[in-house]
């Protein structure tokens, strides 16, 4: 897939973080994703927040994109694949038909997540922990080295904020050192966490770089030229500004 995001040799395998945000593992022929967070909007409405229903089409249409793009043996939904454990059952009859077509002719994991710790109700494929691969371990939380195979994990929703004069620019991202990689979360309705948070930042000993999500290439940041979130962020994502 040459051209297509950016490569790097992680935990021994040669890999491609593409700005679409899917992980490519070339030697295995696989494809992971994490945090879909289907049928979010669903979740939402059963607690009396209404949302446009429409975030588990628009997330399938994207994940259709990155297999039509590889063409992988198989699939890793890397925890959260669903918001909540009603989200399998809950699912439309059209985005069910859609999420079997893409699962069709290949081996479809799914890794459990804090928001969808079941196996998946009616849908085909394979309900999983962790996952060993190669040298890699892929779990939903992000932990430290497990007998020596470097972690691929999801959970956090990273995003960098990068400031130059009076440019500023925040998009999720990968963040990664030699022994750790967040996956940026996939879902349409997903948020996200600063990189330069305690909560992401804590989990790498030293230096790691963010792998910043653009249009059609992936942009490294070492986190020193990183920003953090402007102190009033939250009460500016509150009331609508």
């Amino acid at each position: 897939m040459e051209g297509l995001g950016t490569r790097l040799d992680f935990g021994g395998e040669a890999s491609t973080l593409d700005p679409l945000g899917v992980l490519w593992l070339e030697a295995e022929a696989t494809l992971v994703v994490a945090d879909l967070h289907l049928e979010k909007g669903s979740a939402f409405a059963r607690r009396g927040t209404l949302l446009p229903p429409y975030d588990t089409a628009r997330t399938l249409r994207r994940l259709g994109w990155a297999i039509e793009r590889y063409r992988p043996r198989t699939v890793v939904s890397l925890g959260d694949a669903f918001h909540d454990r009603a989200g399998a059952a809950g699912l439309a009859a059209e985005d069910r038909r859609e999420l079997t077509a893409l699962a069709k002719g290949r081996t479809w994991l799914w890794i459990r997540g804090n928001h969808d710790p079941d196996p998946p109700a009616g849908l085909a494929g394979e309900s999983l922990a962790a996952l060993d691969l190669g040298g890699l371990h892929l779990l939903h939380l992000p932990d430290g080295k497990v007998d020596g195979r470097a972690v691929i994990a999801g959970h956090l929703h990273p995003k960098a904020r990068l400031v130059q004069g009076a440019r500023k620019a925040t998009r999720p991202c990968f963040a990664a050192d030699s022994d750790l990689l967040v996956l940026p979360a996939f879902g349409a309705y997903t948020g996200g966490l600063n990189v330069l948070d305690p909560a992401i930042k804590g989990l790498f000993r030293s230096g790691f770089a963010a792998y910043m999500l653009g249009e059609s290439r992936v942009f490294r940041v070492a986190h020193q030229h990183l920003d953090p979130d402007p102190p009033d962020w939250r009460r500016h994502r509150l009331d609508g500004r």
